[in-house]
Order: C-alpha cells, then structure tokens, then sequence
C-alpha cells in the first residue's frame, strides 16, 4: 500500500490498520505499508523488505482518494526506477484506491450512516 505521509506520526495509523486487516483476512500474503514523503518506509525500502521475503510479484494500491499528481506522476516514476532496479520482479499499479467500485459503495454508506445518539 502506498500513501503519501505526514510529518505528524499519528496519520500512519489507519493505513497501517488496513494493512493490519489484510494480513488478518489473507494470513501469509505479504503486506507492506510505505509512503512517498515524510514516513518511513519509502517505496523503495519496503520494496527491498518484500524481496527480502521473497516476494516475485508487487501490487501497488495508491491509497488515495483520486488520481492526483502523486498518482499519476510521481508513482509510475519511481516504480520506473525500481522496475530497473528489480527485472526480476513484477510491478502491478493499481488506481486510486478510492475509485473501486467495494471502495466507492464503503465510503458512500459511512457518509449516510447516522449516530443514534
């Protein structure tokens, strides 16, 4: 998963609880949380992590709610740069997180849910 960062620590915890429920509902799919600017672990670091444990094939989910500038510019240059880095490995790029369909209808429901107090 792939997210844009902040300086304030505290933002990463919902990305890494997304990938906390990955693991839970695919025990022994390797997931990896890593950000483009300001936390830790760059793209390029947690793609070393992945091929550490012996990952062949990456699919990159930009956690995002639209494709941007970070989306549309920003990420297909450095998986350019790891593509070169690893020929070994198949890249996959996702869109925007916040375009599928599961996605779209989660975000619409929560926004008409009303509290009962």
């Amino acid at each position: 998963m792939f997210a844009h960062g902040s300086r304030d620590p505290a933002w990463r915890a919902p990305i890494e609880a997304v990938a906390t429920r990955m693991r839970e509902l695919a025990p022994g799919t390797l997931v990896a949380c890593a950000y483009l600017e300001y936390t830790e672990p760059g793209l390029a670091d947690a793609v070393a992590a992945l091929r550490a444990q012996g990952a062949g094939t990456i699919t990159v989910w930009p956690m995002f709610l639209g494709t941007g500038r970070h989306a549309r510019d920003d990420l297909p240059r450095l998986l350019t740069e790891l593509r070169t880095q690893y020929p070994a490995v198949t890249f996959e790029l996702r869109a925007a997180i916040a375009e599928h369909p599961d996605v779209l209808q989660a975000m619409a429901v929560a926004a008409l849910h009303q509290p009962t107090s």
